[in-house]
């Protein structure tokens, strides 16, 4: 007699008992180091993907995350950790797109037209890489859609250090690189080196991708580097209350996406992607509720100067 096992059978069952449920969980190294690993990108994501959305760079953005997947091919080919792609090649990327100075607040024609040249190019190379590597490729599906399984604790030292190295750069230049992304011209006049600022910004925001990509994979970073700061954004516009909420939301939906993809047989990146869009769209129909409510509200009487 032979028994089929479907895809339940072999994943653990959910008890309802969350004490229990993550007790058993933790128990695993590799489930310990992903939280852990998890964290640390959406904090880094969190930040850095606020200062992306106000900046207008979130097609920079998505470019770098495109480009960490001929990096991590590019890696895999010559033999050594994809982590080393991931970095090399989001890091170039940000150098590249930086040769372009960006004009005005909406950023220029020319920096869009090269971004998605760097892009197209990079998608190029990936599969070119791909092509030419005769080994086995069954890791390809964790580099496109992300995976918690494997990350190790010197993979969690290392995003560790490259976030604190990230968010320390970053702190130290917050100020005026918000005072120029909001209005790099005025900047620009007060004494703002604003072209130093977005080299600067670009090669954190290609570190902060590199990292991200380990846990999301390489095609939906932008789970965690936009869909918290435009949802943070929806419901405040001041830029510290921003940051928190941006970062929050990260931890939220990094931490069950990690969750429903240890009880489940679909990756990691989905659960992260839906739990976050669902998070977008529900801050956006509050925040159009409140408006529509406040336009319904009856105007305060005014008072007549001297009138009975």
């Amino acid at each position: 007699m032979v028994t089929t096992l479907s895809l339940a059978d072999t994943y653990p069952a959910w008890s309802w008992n969350p004490v229990t449920d993550l007790r058993a969980m933790w128990a695993f190294p590799f489930m310990v180091n992903a939280f852990r690993a998890g964290t640390i990108v959406a904090v880094l994501a969190g930040v850095i993907g606020w200062y992306m959305v106000v900046r207008r760079q979130s097609f920079a953005g998505h470019t770098l995350a495109q480009v960490s997947f001929p990096g991590a091919a590019c890696a895999t080919l010559l033999g050594i950790t994809p982590v080393v792609g991931y970095f090399a090649f989001c890091v170039g990327a940000a150098l590249v797109i930086a040769a372009i100075p960006r004009a005005g607040q909406g950023g220029s024609g020319q920096e869009a037209a090269l971004t998605g040249t760097v892009q197209a190019f990079g998608l190029a190379c990936g599969f070119l890489f791909v092509t030419l590597y005769k080994g086995f490729l069954g890791g390809i599906n964790s580099l496109l859609f992300g995976s918690f399984l494997g990350i190790t604790t010197t993979q969690v030292t290392v995003l560790a250090a490259v976030a604190a190295v990230t968010l320390t750069t970053l702190a130290v230049i917050a100020r005026p690189l918000l005072f120029a992304s909001a209005d790099p011209d005025v900047a620009a006049v007060r004494g703002v080196p604003v072209r130093v600022l977005s080299v600067t910004f670009l090669v954190l925001l290609g570190t902060a991708t590199a990292a991200t990509s380990q846990i999301t994979g390489t095609l939906l970073v932008f789970a965690l580097l936009v869909m918290p700061a435009a949802t943070a954004q929806q419901l405040t516009a001041r830029p510290a209350a921003g940051l928190a909420v941006s970062v929050l939301i990260g931890l939220v939906v990094t931490w069950t996406g990690l969750i429903a993809a240890y009880y489940s047989p679909y990756p990691i990146g989905f659960y992260v992607t839906t739990f976050a869009f669902g998070m977008y769209v529900l801050a956006r129909l509050t925040r159009l509720l409140a408006q529509a409510l406040a336009r319904r509200a009856p105007a305060p009487a005014r008072l007549s100067g001297g009138a009975a």
